[in-house]
């Protein structure tokens, strides 16, 4: 018959260790507390009279404190980097506020140029009555004397009008020397409009006659009794225009110059038309 087998007791996984007895020279050793062990030192000698030193001191703990007597400067100076700040605000608003004008006005002006699509006003001389017979014979006491008829065409504008404003001069000149003078009147002149203007003008005391020299009159003669004396007449008349009922402009002097062509210098004339110029640069994107 087999023998019956018991199970060992089990072992503590970790036994604490001994005490060790109080006579023990290693539990003395251990349970004495930690002393700094003692050195004698001498004392530290007073420094030198008027000796100076050097104090390192970290800057994150420097006190940004100006002394008194540089407290007024130091504001001054701390407040002059926002005043130049404001002013440099100040300057970049206003230019973004003129762009913002001049864009606005460019908007504005491009919309009503599309809108309106005004044209220049053309010009031509009807016709011109003349009495010149002081220039042929040579007699300042006889001032010429012009009736001219100049036509005003506005009919390629179909929305914008042009109102004369009082004040405009008309000449007529032979050879850049001139003969009468006259007065152009004041009226409105609308869309799709014509009109033809009269106006007398004469000649100052002399006429011209004394103006002119001899050679001047010699081909003045001869161009006479040819039936074509070049004539030169010019124009400042002083303008507004009119665009729609609401919108008018400012008032521009207009010039317009117009050379001619007249087979006779006495009685009604007629005038052949060679070109006229109109100029205005105030309203340059206009004209």
């Amino acid at each position: 018959m087999a023998d019956r087998v018991h199970p060992a007791p089990l072992l503590p996984l970790s036994t604490p260790p001994a005490p060790l007895p109080d006579d023990s020279p290693d539990a003395s050793a251990e349970t004495a507390p930690l002393r700094r062990p003692t050195t004698t030192s001498t004392p530290p000698t007073p420094p030198p009279a008027g000796a100076s030193y050097i104090v390192h001191v970290p800057k994150d703990q420097v006190l940004r404190v100006p002394p008194p007597d540089r407290e007024r400067r130091y504001r001054k100076l701390a407040a002059r980097p926002a005043r130049r700040r404001l002013l440099r605000r100040a300057c970049c608003c206003a230019c973004c506020a003129f762009l913002l004008l001049l864009v606005l006005a460019a908007a504005f002006v491009g919309v009503v140029y599309l809108v309106f699509r005004p044209r220049a006003p053309s010009f031509s001389v009807a016709s011109l009555s003349i009495d010149a017979r002081g220039l042929l014979l040579g007699d300042a006491s006889l001032p010429v004397r012009i009736d001219a008829d100049v036509r005003a065409d506005n009919d390629a504008n179909r929305k914008t009008g042009v109102d004369y404003r009082g004040g405009g001069q008309v000449a007529v000149s032979y050879s850049s020397v001139e003969l009468a003078r006259g007065r152009w009147p004041a009226f409105y002149q609308g869309p799709r409009n014509v009109t033809v203007v009269s106006m007398p003008l004469t000649g100052q005391e002399n006429g011209g006659v004394a103006m002119l020299t001899e050679e001047q009159r010699g081909g003045l003669a001869a161009e006479a009794a040819a039936g074509a004396v070049p004539l030169t007449v010019e124009a400042r008349v002083p303008v507004q225009v009119r665009l729609g009922k609401v919108l008018r402009t400012w008032t521009v002097d207009v010039w317009a110059r117009c050379d001619v062509t007249v087979d006779k210098l006495a009685g009604q004339a007629a005038a052949a038309n060679k070109g006229c110029t109109v100029k205005v640069k105030p309203l340059w994107w206009w004209w």
